[in-house]
């Protein structure tokens, strides 16, 4: 199994705690995120565009997913340094992370991110630079 990821998204599941934009989009980050998390030799893709997340992105919301967010993606890739196309397991991205992140990168990074005001990203990335687990998030019912 292979998870397709954008950029950006690298960051957000480190801080996503289940909040989202619609029950449909929760689960689906959810079982992304848990997986992520409990099993760390996962694979990634890193993709241009729309990924495995963004697939349950509200319909009726207005889709930012092919518009504004690709500037995000190329900012946290090349913090990062990675590039589309790159396949590797989440654990090596956690590495990428560890190295070459700060929390406060949060703040010029994710600029237009409306969940960068909840502090859980910069939460993310100080556990995964600590080498400590991410928290669990149970499916809302």
């Amino acid at each position: 199994m292979t998870i397709r990821l954008r950029g950006h998204h690298l960051l957000c599941l480190l801080g996503y705690r289940g909040m989202g934009y619609s029950a449909d989009f929760c689960v689906n980050m959810t079982g992304i995120y848990e997986t992520l998390r409990t099993k760390p030799d996962t694979r990634i893709e890193i993709v241009t565009g729309v990924d495995d997340i963004c697939r349950a992105y509200p319909p009726d919301q207005d889709n930012h997913c092919d518009g504004t967010v690709h500037e995000l993606d190329q900012a946290v890739l090349t913090k990062l340094g990675l590039a589309p196309g790159y396949l590797g397991e989440w654990r090596e991205v956690c590495g990428y992370v560890a190295r070459q992140v700060e929390p406060s990168d949060i703040e010029n990074l994710c600029v237009t991110c409306p969940w960068k005001s909840y502090g859980v990203c910069q939460e993310g990335v100080q556990l995964v630079r600590e080498g400590r687990p991410l928290p669990e998030v149970k499916a809302q019912a």
